[in-house]
């Protein structure tokens, strides 16, 4: 598909825009970009249309553009003139996609609700680069591999502060159990 992109086929970018604008949404937001998540990403892919040159043959785009979206959200968080609230993100996370079904049971989706407010609560409490790589490993659900590229960071890396970050929200969130049947895509 790059190579398309490289060739000069305008459609070829619009297909991997469409097929990546979801994900990147959902990572600006989680990663606190608020009402500006759509902007974010828009920027993002400009950057990443105009950075193509640099992409590597055979690597894998959504990380490179997923680290590329970190950046332009850290940069519009240092710049906004006021800081998020934990509200204002969790409910730009649930605009970007709704987790809950709409015909779920109504006790069972605000149990859904009251578990996401905690969790987000204590993400908020984590150092930065915890709280990324949990967000890449989990709520983006990016495998080991595919988060270390997209942070930039060695893949060993990834594994103790993944390690690092779970063992702290263990602590915050001491009643707090994961789901059954997690995706391990490795």
């Amino acid at each position: 598909m790059i190579a398309r992109v490289r060739a000069g086929e305008p459609e070829a970018y619009a297909e991997l825009v469409r097929a990546h604008t979801g994900i990147a949404l959902r990572a600006a937001a989680a990663l606190g970009a608020g009402a500006e998540a759509e902007d974010v990403v828009q920027q993002a892919f400009v950057k990443a249309y105009c950075a193509l040159g640099r992409f590597k043959d055979g690597a894998s785009f959504r990380p490179w553009l997923l680290s590329i979206v970190t950046n332009e959200t850290r940069n519009t968080v240092r710049t906004a003139a006021r800081q998020r609230t934990l509200a204002g993100r969790e409910a730009a996370f649930v605009e970007a996609e709704p987790l809950i079904p709409e015909v779920a049971d109504p006790a069972v989706a605000t149990l859904e609700t009251e578990r996401r407010a905690a969790l987000l609560s204590a993400l908020e409490k984590l150092s930065e680069e915890h709280r990324l790589v949990v967000t890449y490993r989990y709520l983006l659900e990016m495998d080991e591999s595919e988060t270390a590229q997209a942070l930039g960071w060695p893949r060993g890396t990834v594994k103790s502060r993944l390690n690092r970050a779970l063992r702290k929200l263990s602590r915050l969130l001491p009643d707090f159990e994961p789901r059954e049947g997690g995706d391990e895509r490795e």
